[in-house]
């Protein structure tokens, strides 16, 4: 561990650092400027040496696990004996899952569809077919699956791809009609190609179509059933290389189903019919049905429905086959829901989908095919959802699905993530969670079973948070990289419902979801929660175990910024940033949207946009509403929307702000205690001259804040909707060089970051006292000091006094986050009230007193006579000492980006900051020293999505939203990705085959030559030659090295990669034998057969040969 010497960094730092103008020293010692180590002693004299621990060497960045449903699926795939579920994207992306704990995500490289996905059956291996029209084998043996082989079509376009079970040669369907054969354990062409010319009769004159399904017969594996998209089926005998039979229907065939026993098979057609064929009378179907069409009164045929675009055919010992199919709908009804049918015997069930169907699967008892299939479950894969049907009962319940797949329930609009929470947390969340379970699910386990998974050795608490656009908050359990709901919280209750049409008439400013969660703020210690709605408003929340029936307190916040009254600068004054002029056509074109808004009848004033519900509510055990907070119109001008929050239970007080000022609130008191434009908050320190503001009105719309969509929509597009459309974000695409680029031009000064602390207020402080730190979207950075009652008794009473301190510090960009270190460096956290329940039995009639924890960790409480404040904004951070209020160290983040989000954390119990950028990198810079440590280009934000949820976490964790539907995890600690592989669950663990069952004498000896099909003889290199070296590409894959890149970098990637160097020695030794052997054997075969010429001619004369 390297130690660095405080003060020998703080005489180095006068020559060697850059100095950073933050557009107006304002007298304060903060201007960026770095000021001498002698200076930096009337701070508090730094005898003291900092230990900084954490060194370039404790950081890695990598992804861990990746949680929801995976986006845009395509692609369905079982193995019904390692019991393992994989789903194919349209981004290229695999998502395999076994029993809860088992998910792993897995990417092709090109980023083509996959079309479709076929497991080797308890292999430990998957092949996936792309729409590039490649093939790939993924080794799931590994905790990290990698491709081992691919292989690339370049003259024909890949349609349907069949591995029969036990098999290693796997037959793939064209677009061109032809069929052909890849050897698995190679990945090479065999020369042996069904062409579709051979397959068709000669007389026919049209081509077939694509190959829309390819089967061996249950009965017979010599012979492959190949189904062409115009309605033409063949029966190929892969021996005698002909068609056996041949039928034809006269409408497009969607898929193809085999009986067991290998003398029926039955097809599903885009008329939605399902025809039934007998090999032994291929000339037309023993049996068509319309299933849902409507039976006409003459005789006719049923009209036709939608496609049935597939069709599974099970059957059962003891009872009648099951037929289920998906689609096939009439067209007479346009509204009715996505369906899937399961028809059992006479009875028809039509079970109603929430969304599209993509794929379906039948679970079957049995792999073997020429078996009865004894189905017990419907695996079906939906756009936005995977449901399981239970088939075992007769209402067919469905299972509860263990997986967090309903992330996306309604969009996500924001995240926050807390590693090493209070231990006590994640059973209290989950217990009043619990009570709100649906009923009516399947009482039978989970069938996707397979795979194993241990706890590992991280063992901390980890708790994610998630707003939606439809106002609920879901709290997840997320410790040990998996992820459970824990408890969901409707934010939307404690408003009355809207009804339909009256949106206009009301105050709405945002027309669609008006209770959209906007910023969440949570302190675990206390339990308090605390959000912010898109509609200005905010709810703070109790935590209670007990039901109460109350009514809801609410108040009203009048913010309006109020700049008319401001005297105008002289006209020669030089304006202190000579390129505003130039900023602000610009502003007028990015903000498109905010025009005025006629209102029918009088203007708006002192109506909030929603409105509280008066009767007393009914609050389950859990999270309950303590008070709602609302801004109301002011002029007929509309609330601004919320940038910044937070709450502090031990002063009892919660503080947000948007583009025109800042409201503090005392929530124990229920009063409103500040409510003051931003220049106000100024007093006589403001550093800037501004224009006044036009009195036009103007007005914001909050599009975007649930458009998740996953087009690259540009930034600077995106930023303008943003839902925090303050002024820092509407310069999203504004050359960002001075803090200027944020001046709207309506002079707004938007709060942009608010923190609780008990800090030293002014420069002349000898203790500390409690403030509220304010940093606005200009970098400016404001202390207000708040006088609070001394007694606990007297807090109910007595009023609190906020006022400004006068100090005034200063950044480039807007603040983002503010932090407090010790004197020692050490982190110290938020003042915070003790929890109790404030519904507890046990109070009786005396209140109970409040326990606060106000210095924490404790030897905080001895800091001395100095501390260390950390101020990052989205171009630079700082760290200044109190109360001298002096610039120790500044870092220059970003010149031509800006940051998205930065977060002080603790690692390996030291700390630091981590940042993230627009830009896409991201960086950790130590405390208090500002040393850079980790600057990787990890991520290109590509959309809002991106930026809006991206957070950093204690213990080297963080996460995103990388898609609308799953959130990607990831750590930028060395240990953690050194530690993954061990947290990583199996998706491969040992099971024996089950044995095929007993076909009995006679079933042996007239059930078809099946067993002595020997595919190798026929489709090897020996006998089928050699495929064209133009048909297709073949591509070694990287086999188990992307398992070693989450390890790269520590002396277990070296390890790793020796180890996998050395097994692919081993394999080449091996093969190497294997070739010698057969050298030998050749050798071998030709001595005895030339041993024997010898003996045969031995004995006979030279006339007689």
């Amino acid at each position: 561990m390297k130690k660095f010497n405080f003060r020998k960094v703080l005489d180095g730092l006068t020559a060697a650092s850059p100095v950073g103008s933050s557009g107006g020293g304002s007298g304060s010692g903060a201007g960026g400027s770095v000021h001498p180590g002698g200076t930096a002693g009337a701070a508090g004299t730094p005898r003291e040496e900092i230990q900084e621990t954490l060194t370039s060497d404790h950081f890695q960045i990598c992804k861990t696990v990746r949680h929801g449903f995976p986006y845009l699926p395509t692609a369905l795939a079982f193995d019904p004996v390692q019991k393992i579920l994989a789903i194919g994207t349209r981004t290229g992306a695999i998502r395999i899952l076994g029993r809860p704990g088992v998910d792993c995500y897995c990417q092709h490289e090109s980023g083509a569809a996959v079309l479709q996905l076929q497991f080797l059956i308890n292999e430990g291996a998957l092949v996936s077919a792309c729409a590039d029209d490649a093939l790939h084998l993924w080794n799931l043996r590994q905790k990290r699956p990698a491709i081992l082989h691919s292989l690339k079509f370049n003259r024909e376009r890949i349609t349907y791809c069949h591995l029969p079970f036990q098999s290693k040669w796997l037959y793939v369907g064209t677009e061109r009609g032809n069929t052909h054969i890849v050897n698995i354990e190679s990945f090479i062409l065999s020369g042996y190609v069904i062409m579709w010319n051979k397959a068709i009769e000669l007389s026919t004159k049209t081509h077939p179509g694509p190959v829309v399904h390819l089967s061996d017969s249950p009965r017979d594996e010599g012979k492959l059933l190949i189904g062409y998209e115009n309605g033409t089926i063949v029966f190929w005998d892969l021996r005698s290389k002909r068609a056996d039979l041949r039928a034809y229907y006269d409408e497009a065939i969607h898929s193809v189903a085999w009986h067991h026993e290998g003398k029926q098979f039955m097809c599903s057609h885009s008329d939605g019919s399902l025809t039934l064929w007998n090999l032994k009378s291929p000339n037309r179907p023993f049996q068509t049905t319309i299933p849902h069409g409507k039976v006409q009164r003459d005789g006719k045929k049923p009209e036709s429905c939608k496609p049935i675009l597939k069709v599974e055919y099970k059957t059962c010992k003891n009872s009648e086959p099951f037929v289920i199919f998906s689609g096939g709908l009439s067209y007479d009804k346009p509204c009715r829901r996505p369906s899937l049918t399961i028809m059992h015997g006479k009875a028809i069930t039509v079970l109603e989908m929430d969304h599209p169907i993509v794929d379906f699967l039948t679970l079957c008892e049995t792999p073997y095919p020429n078996e009865f299939q004894e189905p017990y479950a419907v695996v079906v894969l939906l756009e936005k959802d995977l449901i399981v049907v239970d088939l075992t009962q007769s209402n067919f319940p469905i299972f509860e699905n263990p997986y967090p797949i309903d992330i996306h329930e309604s969009p996500v609009t924001c995240t926050e993530y807390f590693a090493d929470c209070p231990p006590d947390l994640i059973p209290v969340l989950y217990s009043v969670g619990a009570k709100h379970k649906k009923q009516g699910y399947s009482n039978k386990e989970w069938p996707i079973s397979g795979g194993a998974w241990n706890l590992g050795a991280q063992t901390y608490p980890e708790i994610i948070i998630t707003g939606h656009a439809d106002g609920s908050v879901k709290f997840w359990d997320a410790s040990a990289i998996t992820l459970q709901m824990l408890y969901k919280l409707k934010t939307s209750k404690v408003f009355e419902k809207q009804k339909v049409g009256e949106g206009k008439a009301t105050a709405e400013i945002v027309e669609e979801d008006p209770f959209a969660v906007q910023m969440m703020y949570w302190c675990p210690e206390s339990r308090i929660f605390c959000v912010a709605g898109v509609s200005a408003y905010v709810i703070v929340y109790r935590f209670s175990k007990h039901e109460v029936n109350t009514e809801i307190a609410s108040l009203e916040v009048r913010l309006q910024c109020e700049v008319e009254d401001i005297i105008t600068p002289e006209p020669e004054t030089n304006p202190p940033f000579p390129d505003a002029s130039s900023q602000l056509p610009s502003l007028k074109s990015l903000s498109g949207s905010t025009n005025t808004v006629a209102c029918e009848g009088t203007m708006k004033d002192s109506i909030p946009c929603l409105s509280v519900k008066a009767r007393p509510v009914r609050m389950p055990p859990g999270y309950q509403a303590d008070l709602v907070i609302q801004l109301v119109w002011v002029d007929g001008e509309p609330p601004q929307q919320i940038t910044s929050l937070a709450v502090n239970s031990a002063y009892g007080l919660v503080a947000f702000g948007n583009c025109n000022g800042l409201a503090v609130v005392d929530f124990m008191q229920k009063t409103v205690l500040l409510s003051m434009g931003t220049l106000d908050l100024y007093g006589s320190s403001d550093p800037y001259q501004r224009q006044p503001r036009s009195p036009r009105k103007s007005r914001q719309f909050a599009a975007g804040l649930t458009e998740l969509s996953d087009s690259p929509v540009s930034l600077e597009l995106e930023r303008c909707k943003s839902p925090t459309s303050e002024n820092r974000e509407n310069s999203f695409s504004r050359s960002r060089s001075s803090s200027v680029s944020s001046i709207d031009r309506d002079s707004k000064e938007a709060i942009t970051a608010l923190y609780f602390m008990e800090s030293f207020a002014r420069k002349n402080d000898s203790a500390v006292s409690s403030c509220l730190w304010v940093g606005t979207g200009l970098g400016m950075v404001i202390i207000l000091s708040l006088n609070l009652p001394a007694s606990d008794d007297s807090r109910q009473s007595e009023p609190v006094m906020v006022s400004p301190s006068g100090t005034v510090l200063t950044l480039k960009g807007a603040v983002l986050t503010f932090a407090c270190l010790d004197c020692m460096g050490t982190l110290t956290h938020q003042p915070y009230e003790v929890w109790r329940d404030p519904h507890s039995a046990d109070d009786g009639d005396k209140a109970r007193k409040r326990k606060l924890v106000m210095h924490s960790p404790s030897s905080s409480q001895d800091m001395g006579d100095h501390q260390f404040a950390v101020i990052c904004s989205e171009k630079q951070a700082k760290v200044f000492s109190l109360p001298s209020q002096t610039c120790l160290y500044v870092h220059n983040i970003t010149e031509t980006s800006f940051l998205l989000r930065a977060d002080v954390v603790t690692l390996c119990n030291s700390v630091c900051l981590a940042c993230f950028c627009a830009n896409g990198h991201i960086m950790t810079l130590s405390l208090p020293s500002l040393r850079p440590l980790l600057d990787i280009n990890y991520l290109p934000v590509t959309d809002m999505r991106i930026a809006r949820t991206f957070c950093f976490t204690n213990e080297g964790q963080a996460l995103y939203l990388s898609s609308p539907t799953e959130i990607q995890r990831l750590t930028y600690s060395q240990e953690m990705c050194d530690n993954l592989q061990d947290m990583l669950g199996d998706l491969f663990t040992p099971v024996e085959t089950p044995e095929a069952q007993n076909r009995g004498f006679l079933k042996g000896l007239f059930g078809g030559s099946g067993q002595a099909f020997d595919r190798e003889e026929l489709f090897g290199e020996a006998t089928a030659g050699k495929a064209s070296r133009s048909l297709a590409q073949h591509i070694p894959g990287s086999g188990g090295i992307e398992g070693v890149r989450g390890a790269a970098g520590g002396v277990i990637g070296d390890l790793t990669r020796a180890r996998i160097a050395l097994d692919e020695r081993g394999q080449k030794l091996g093969e190497l034998d294997e070739r010698t052997a057969s050298m030998m054997a050749s050798a071998e075969a030709f001595s005895k057969h030339a041993h024997e010429v010898m003996l045969k001619y031995k004995d006979k004369k030279w006339y007689q040969f």
